[in-house]
C-alpha cells in the first residue's frame, strides 16, 4: 500500500472505543487520521481537512451517517470523496439507501483488521486511478484549449487588422476590385469572429441553464412545428457557399410539432450541416434526413468524411479538436457540443456513430408535443 500511505482518512464515528482503535490502526499502518464523535463535527472537520477517504458511521446522535452523507455530496468540495458507511446493519434497504446516496463501500461490525485495510486500499487505489484520469483530461483540454482558442481569435483579427491597415495605407494606388476584394476579405474574418464569439456566449448560457431546473422547464415549454423550407433552404445556403449544393441530398417526413423554440433547431441543423461540409471532401454525399417514431422527431447526417473514433467520440466537449496538428481546420470544436447540450437540455438525445475514414452518422433525438 505503499502509494497511498500517509493519506488523510477522516473517521466519524460516536462510539469512543472503536473510533479510538480505527485511529490507532490506521497510524500503524502510516496513514494520517483524523477523528470526529459525530456527524456535525465530521463535517466540520471534512470541509476543512479535505480528507482523501471518509469512514463513518450509520447510527450516531444528532447528526446520522446518512445526514452526513447527504450533505457532504451537496458540497463541491467534499462532494468526490470516497465515503464508507460503519454499520452495525445488514439489512439489504440500509445497503440500498446509502449507496442511493453515493456511498462507494459498506463495512459492517464487527470487522477485521484486514477487512478494513482492503477496504481503504481498495477505495484510495480507485479514487487514485479516478484523479488521474480526470488530470489527463484536464491536461488534454488545456492543450485544445491552447491550440483552438489563440488560433480562433488571432487568425480572423490578423485579417481584418492586415486588410485594413493596407487599405489605409494604399488606398490612393487601388483599384476598385482590390478595394472591395480586400473589404470583402475584412467582412469574412470579422464574420468568423462574431460567429465564435457568439458560439462561446451561447455554450456559456447553456452551461448556466444546465445547473437551473427552473431555467430547464422554462426552455423545454417552447415548441415549434418542424419548418421544413426553412430548414431545407438553411442547409442549401450552407453548402451552396462553399460549392457543394450538388453533394447534399435532403429528404425531411413527417413533420410535426418539436418541444424546442425554432431559433434553438435552426442552431442545431446550422451547427451540424457546418460540420459535414467542414469535414468532408468535396465531391462526397451528404445526406439530411428526418422522420417521426415514437413521438419523437428524429434528424439524421451523414457524411462520408473524416470520421471518429469511439474514444473520441466519448472524449466530445468544448474546444475539443481532434488531429488538429494533422488536419489544419477552421473551428473552436463548440459546435458539436452545444448540439449536445441544446438536445438534451430539451429533453432528447444526440448519438454519433463512426469510424476513422468512413462515414459518420449523427442522429438527434427530440420529442414531439
Amino acid at each position: 500500500m505503499n502509494a497511498i500511505n500517509g493519506m488523510k482518512i477522516l473517521i466519524v464515528e460516536d462510539d469512543i472505543n472503536i473510533r479510538e482503535n480505527i485511529v490507532d490502526l490506521l497510524e500503524v499502518e502510516n496513514f494520517h487520521a483524523i477523528a470526529a464523535e459525530d456527524g456535525r463535527m465530521g463535517l466540520e472537520l471534512a470541509s476543512k481537512e479535505v480528507p482523501d477517504l471518509i469512514i463513518c458511521d450509520v447510527m450516531m446522535p444528532k447528526l446520522d451517517g446518512y445526514s452526513v452523507l447527504n450533505a457532504l455530496r451537496e458540497n463541491p468540495i467534499t462532494a468526490t470523496i470516497p465515503f464508507v458507511f460503519l454499520t452495525a446493519k445488514s439489512n439489504k434497504n440500509d445497503f440500498r439507501q446509502g449507496m442511493g446516496l453515493g456511498a462507494d463501500d459498506y463495512l459492517t461490525k464487527p470487522f477485521t483488521k484486514d477487512e478494513l485495510l482492503e477496504t481503504i486500499k481498495c477505495r484510495l487505489e480507485k479514487q487514485f486511478a479516478i484523479n488521474q484520469k480526470s488530470q489527463q483530461e484536464l491536461n488534454e483540454l488545456r492543450q485544445c484549449i491552447t491550440h483552438s482558442l489563440p488560433h480562433e481569435m488571432r487568425t480572423p483579427l490578423n485579417g481584418i487588422l492586415g486588410f485594413s491597415q493596407l487599405l489605409m495605407k494604399e488606398y490612393e494606388s487601388l483599384e476598385e476590385q482590390e478595394i472591395y476584394e480586400m473589404a470583402e476579405d475584412i467582412y469574412n474574418s470579422a464574420n468568423r469572429l462574431f460567429g465564435f464569439t457568439q458560439n462561446f456566449l451561447l455554450y456559456a448560457q447553456l452551461e448556466s441553464i444546465a445547473t437551473d431546473p427552473e431555467k430547464i422547464k422554462s426552455l423545454q415549454s417552447k415548441k415549434t412545428y418542424f419548418p421544413v423550407e426553412a430548414l431545407t433552404s438553411l442547409i442549401k445556403e450552407k453548402a451552396l457557399i462553399v460549392g457543394r449544393e450538388a453533394d447534399v441530398q435532403i429528404s425531411f417526413d413527417s413533420p410535426c410539432w418539436v418541444k424546442i423554440a425554432n431559433t434553438k433547431l435552426h442552431k442545431i441543423l446550422e451547427e451540424l450541416i457546418d460540420n459535414c461540409l467542414k469535414f468532408s471532401e468535396s465531391g462526397t454525399n451528404i445526406f439530411v434526413s428526418s422522420a417521426v417514431n415514437e413521438n419523437h422527431l428524429i434528424i439524421t447526417f451523414t457524411d462520408s468524411g473524416r470520421g471518429m473514433s469511439a474514444s473520441e467520440i466519448r472524449k466530445l466537449g468544448a474546444y475539443r479538436q481532434f488531429n488538429r496538428r494533422i488536419y489544419e481546420q477552421q473551428g473552436s470544436g463548440l459546435g458539436l457540443i452545444i448540439v449536445k447540450l441544446l438536445v438534451e437540455l430539451h429533453g432528447g438525445s444526440l448519438d454519433i456513430q463512426s469510424n476513422p475514414g468512413d462515414k459518420t452518422v449523427v442522429q438527434v433525438k427530440l420529442p414531439c408535443v
